[in-house]
């Protein structure tokens, strides 16, 4: 019995002194390791969906349906739609392809929808006839479309209801003269040539089109085409095979949500976030999904209270929103406990909680054509992840050494590039391996190639070069800095500066132009900025200017201010330079040359005085 008590009081002393030791030098242990069990578990579930046959999203949705048919799936403006609904009404969609459609497996659809049940069905239903669909970006307008659809090389365009107004008569005519059939969800059609959705819809069963059809051989294949950087007028359509949107269904698990979870998504639909983390969530969870239209501030809340709501969606405008609202005493009257998003300021974040209760806000970083993720399951206010101790079990990132002024890696005197020290921010790469992939964007070899870094640190590697600038603290913890490059973000939306200027420099008095983010107080990312050289004997048109930039650039991407100069500023390699006009902002005080400012009111960039300079910083114009 002696030996007993002493050889437990030894194990008792061990484990005391390894739980001190493990506080004091591995503070995050635990959290580290309930997250690697759980990510291992996910990576585990997708290899076991495989193995059964569950190879794509609609395979995972088939199988709910299966055991949840009269669960609800869809609450949208206060009509229920169970996964039973959600299924039969997208077999409609497929039949009526299957009849009238003249596509077959494999061929890419592109879909022009706001968010709606209509979104959810149309898509379902294409997928289930074996086609790749390209989410559109409701924002841009034609000229873009038009890209859009001759990238991803589609055979069809569906266009909601809500967005017919988007789309011009020489517009779809452009479309037919290439062979790209157009698709209403409406019951009229401008022309004969032009098809109508709905009222087929009514003539075709609801009963389920062939499995064979929606088959999936490989998840490697493409499921979707997202684009990025669609505010531009030149989108690139990323490539998202059937594993990433099996992987990025189980996101939300990895934060602990459950089936009887109510998730609230105001983000469009065709974002990554909304479509595969948002709805493929629901389905992975068998969960409910309150869609909403449009985010609404004013009525956040109080749809949150209506429908029970748990757990939301959001970007870091979204959260700055919630709480530019008039506090109300029910603010903390609600059931939301999750919050998954990207983009929250350390200022929103503190504020957010404070005003609206202890939230468990998992803050996570990733890229719509890149397969790093990191996400922040500590809850560590500003961080966007954690390099934690079993990281690399999930991928190998570096942060390299960068040039913000040449905007180019630091390289030692063998041409190898060095890796940032913590504390200091550095470009973020993800090595490319066959369990990290980087499938490019379809269309533009260029563009994909651009995105790799080769010979990294040895002959032959490559990397994955994101184009955003991260810090890591001494407890592992990842800090978003800012993108470089081309690339600001604005709106939660990320514009290519280059892109942007080749649109402004279309107008017949640019001589030259460099666009370019400024910052202003209280508003998160970086507004456009353009400094324009004018042509000789050409005058500066507000007018002009305004039309063009509404014709052909959603609002996040219109430069807001306009700086007039003499000359070009560049660096000794022909480049130009941003950082110092960018510090120098649209400050008319320090900036001598002509400054204009974009006045929706007088449809012109109208110059910009001190008197608007101060209502614009002091937010009494909003921009």
């Amino acid at each position: 019995p002696s030996m007993l008590c002493t050889w437990l009081s030894t194990i008792a002393g061990g484990i005391v002194v390894l739980c001190v030791s493990l506080k004091i030098f591995l503070p995050y242990f635990w959290k580290d390791l309930i997250y690697f069990l759980r990510r291992m578990r996910s990576k585990a579930t997708v290899k076991k969906w495989t193995k059964n046959g569950i190879r794509s999203i609609i395979d995972l949705f088939m199988q709910t349906v299966e055991k949840k048919p009269q669960k609800p799936f869809l609450i949208y403006e206060g009509t229920v739609y169970t996964y039973q609904d959600v299924d039969r009404r997208s077999n409609r969609v497929a039949q009526a392809f299957l009849h009238y459609g003249n596509l077959k497996k494999g061929d890419t659809v592109a879909l022009l929808m706001g968010n709606g049940p209509d979104f959810i069905h149309v898509w379902f239903g294409l997928a289930k006839l074996g086609f790749v669909v390209a989410f559109l970006n409701t924002s841009i307008h034609s000229r873009s479309l038009l890209h859009c659809i001759n990238t991803c090389a589609a055979k069809a365009l569906v266009v909601g209801e809500d967005c017919l107004g988007l789309i011009e008569k020489e517009f779809i005519l452009n479309l037919l003269e290439n062979n790209v059939a157009v698709w209403l969800m409406s019951t009229s059609s401008p022309s004969q040539h032009v098809h109508t959705l709905p009222d087929k819809l009514d003539k075709v069963p609801d009963n389920p089109v062939p499995s064979h059809l929606r088959a999936v051989t490989d998840t490697r294949n493409t499921a979707l085409y997202i684009f990025t950087s669609g505010s531009t007028g030149f989108p690139k359509a990323a490539i998202i095979t059937h594993l990433r949107t099996l992987a990025a269904s189980l996101v939300f698990t990895q934060c602990g949500a459950v089936s009887q979870d109510i998730m609230y998504v105001t983000l469009p639909l065709y974002h990554i976030s909304a479509s595969l983390l948002g709805i493929g969530g629901c389905i992975q969870l068998g969960a409910t999904c309150v869609l909403k239209k449009k985010f609404s501030a004013r009525q956040f809340w109080n749809d949150c209270r209506k429908y029970n709501v748990t757990m939301f969606l959001y970007i870091g405008e979204l959260c700055r929103y919630l709480c530019n609202q008039p506090c109300k005493e029910e603010d903390r009257v609600h059931e939301v406990r999750i919050a998954l998003g990207n983009g929250i300021r350390p200022s929103v974040w503190k504020e957010f909680l404070m005003r609206f209760g202890p939230i468990k806000i998992f803050e996570f970083y990733g890229s719509t054509e890149g397969s790093l993720s990191f996400l922040n399951y500590s809850n560590k206010i500003g961080a966007v992840g954690r390099a934690g101790i079993f990281s690399k079990f999930f991928h190998s990132f570096e942060l390299l050494k960068y040039d913000i002024w040449k905007q180019e890696v630091i390289k030692d005197e063998n041409g190898r590039c060095e890796k940032a020290p913590i504390g200091k921010p550095g470009l973020l790469v993800l090595q490319v391996t066959e369990d990290t992939p980087f499938s490019g964007y379809v269309g533009n070899k260029e563009a994909s190639e651009k995105k790799l870094l080769r010979n990294v640190f040895v002959e032959g590697d490559v990397y994955l070069d994101t184009g955003d600038l991260l810090e890591m603290d001494e407890n592992g913890f990842l800090y978003f800095i800012d993108r470089v490059g081309d690339t600001f973000r604005w709106k939660g939306e990320n514009v290519a500066t280059l892109e942007v200027a080749e649109i402004i420099g279309m107008v017949d008095f640019v001589q030259e132009v460099n666009v370019y983010g400024v910052s202003v107080k209280n508003y998160e990312g970086r507004i456009g900025m353009a400094a324009i050289v004018l042509k000789c004997y050409h005058t500066f048109n507000g007018e002009r200017l305004y039309k063009h930039v509404e014709d052909f650039l959603p609002s996040y991407a219109k430069p807001r201010f306009v700086r007039i100069m003499d000359a070009m500023q560049i660096t000794a390699t022909f480049k130009h330079q941003k950082m110092h006009l960018a510090n120098e902002g649209f400050n008319p005080e320090i900036i001598s040359e002509p400054l204009y400012f974009m006045y929706e009111p007088a449809c012109s960039y109208i110059p910009l005085t001190r008197e608007i300079y101060q209502k614009v910083v002091s937010g009494e114009i909003r921009l």
